[in-house]
């Protein structure tokens, strides 16, 4: 935890991604602990929901070692969100693929949006938290000045694919193969989604911008129509060949 300027930043390496904490107000007492409490919150949510950890509570049900009333209330929380989003998506968003019970593909968008949730309880109206690339934003950089954020280009290292810019609550979440390779699973032909190179959504709330965004990645050459129907969402894809698509409304937040 380091003070900056008028503002506060932490890094936290856990959940098997690096988080960081951007916090443009004063850092009052009250902000302070509350960016110690998200913290070990996030270190709680690893406990609970790895799938890499086999003590975990989503481990053991996957096992049936345990039973949903014997964990904590938050698992049934985030099982009953995957469910939703599983409906949603007309089944392209998955907990299960490969027959394995695995939650990632909304646990850390849930658990980002909640650590800012935090923060802004305590007074923190100015914040952007990152979770492994995804972020949940409130309010501004600064008086006047909106957060900038660059998205990288999947095809070109070091080059952007776009900045999004805002002076307002948003959540931005990407899908793609830059961080983790061909890891996300069309859940309806069990093999590695390959339509898309990178998929940025932005919406009000992280939760389910990064889960809709692992949908749209796995759904692929039919992910913008269904985009064009979510109300409050927005997305730019790069295609294998280096193409691009927006939906309608994406040009108010990116470049």
């Amino acid at each position: 935890m380091s003070d900056v300027g008028q503002g506060l930043r932490h890094v936290e390496h856990v959940m098997g991604t690096v988080f960081s904490f951007d916090i443009r107000d004063k850092p009052t007492s009250a902000i302070r602990d509350a960016l110690r409490a998200a913290v070990r919150r996030l270190h709680d949510v690893d406990a609970v929901f790895s799938t890499y950890r086999s003590d975990s509570h989503i481990s053991r049900l996957d096992r049936g070692e345990i039973r949903l009333a014997d964990c904590p209330p938050e698992v049934d929380e985030v099982l009953s969100l995957c469910a939703q989003v599983t409906h949603l998506s007309e089944g392209w968003f998955s907990i299960v693929p490969g027959e394995v019970l695995d939650p990632s593909g909304l646990v850390k968008g849930w658990a980002t949006e909640a650590a800012s949730q935090l923060l802004y309880e305590a007074g923190a109206q100015h914040t952007c938290v990152n979770g492994g690339g995804d972020l949940q934003i409130r309010g501004s950089a600064a008086p006047g000045v909106p957060w900038r954020v660059g998205i990288a280009d999947p095809l070109r290292p070091g080059a952007l694919a776009t900045v999004i810019t805002t002076r307002h609550d948003l959540a931005v979440a990407t899908s793609g193969i830059t961080e983790r390779g061909s890891h996300i699973i069309d859940p309806h032909g069990g093999a590695p989604a390959t339509g898309l190179v990178s998929l940025t959504l932005i919406g009000p709330r992280l939760t389910l911008t990064d889960a809709f965004a692992t949908a749209a990645f796995a759904r692929g050459p039919g992910a913008r129509d269904w985009l064009e129907t979510l109300d409050g969402y927005e997305a730019l894809a790069v295609l294998p060949d280096g193409s691009t698509w927006r939906t309608t409304g994406f040009s108010q937040h990116g470049t």
